[in-house]
C-alpha cells in the first residue's frame, strides 16, 4: 500500500481532522506502543500500520477499506 493510499483510507474512515489527531496522538498497542506517525517514521510498512488501525478501530473502518 502506498503512503498516499494509507492517508486517504485513514481520512475516509475518520474524517480529515480526526484522522490527523489519531495519527499524531493515539498510541496503539498493535504498533508496539507507538502512534501511527511514530510507526511510519520508524519505517514500519504501511500495510502493517493499516492492519493495526483496523484492529484498534474495527467499528470505525468500513469493510470496503479493510
Amino acid at each position: 500500500m502506498r503512503l498516499t493510499d494509507f492517508w486517504t483510507r485513514l481520512e475516509e474512515a475518520f474524517g480529515p481532522g480526526y484522522a490527523a489527531s489519531i495519527a499524531r496522538d493515539q498510541v496503539l498497542s498493535q504498533l508496539g506502543g507507538r502512534t501511527i506517525e511514530q510507526a511510519l517514521a520508524a519505517g514500519e510498512q504501511t500495510h502493517v500500520v493499516w492492519r493495526a488501525v483496523v484492529a484498534a478501530y474495527p467499528d470505525r473502518v468500513p469493510a470496503r477499506l479493510r
